[in-house]
């Protein structure tokens, strides 16, 4: 009778030990798992880490993540169509006004750096921005003008 109840005892304290180690087991895969999900909150992010559901967009000027709606002056098209939405431009200048970078609608992923050619006048290629106005042109057109401070 001894040596049973001495099985049985080494059954139970083996089998306890057993689910301890499952325990631990499923234990770090919950935590893993934990940390997986914590590393995903806020979405996806684009290729310089700019998370792109918060919309935030990478800015060369300000050398990091920006929301640009927040940050930058709204320029809105002169030309609207009526029934579609308006899709606005945006303007950043840089800490010494030497630069302005520039944020079409149409082209999400890359940005304008205009220099400064005169005073308060920005160029690039076809664009110019007239700070004064707040206008931006493009191959000398007036397309976006925004509130004049």
């Amino acid at each position: 009778m001894r040596k049973l109840a001495l099985i049985a005892m080494s059954v139970v304290t083996f089998t306890a030990c057993n689910n301890t180690s499952k325990n631990n087991e499923s234990k770090e895969a919950v935590d893993q798992s934990k940390e997986e999900a914590t590393k995903s909150i806020g979405g996806k992010k684009d290729e310089h880490g700019c998370l792109v559901a918060a919309g935030q967009t990478w800015s060369e000027i300000k050398q990091g993540c920006i929301q640009v709606f927040n940050v930058g002056l709204r320029l809105n098209p002169t030309e609207k169509e009526e029934g579609k939405a308006v899709i606005s431009a945006f303007v950043i200048l840089s800490e010494d006004k030497s630069k302005l970078e520039l944020f079409l609608p149409d082209d999400n992923k890359n940005t304008i750096i205009l220099d400064k050619v005169e005073n308060d006048i920005y160029e690039k290629d076809s664009y110019r921005y007239d700070a004064k106005k707040s206008a931006l042109y493009v191959n000398n057109t007036i397309k976006y003008t925004g509130d004049v401070e």
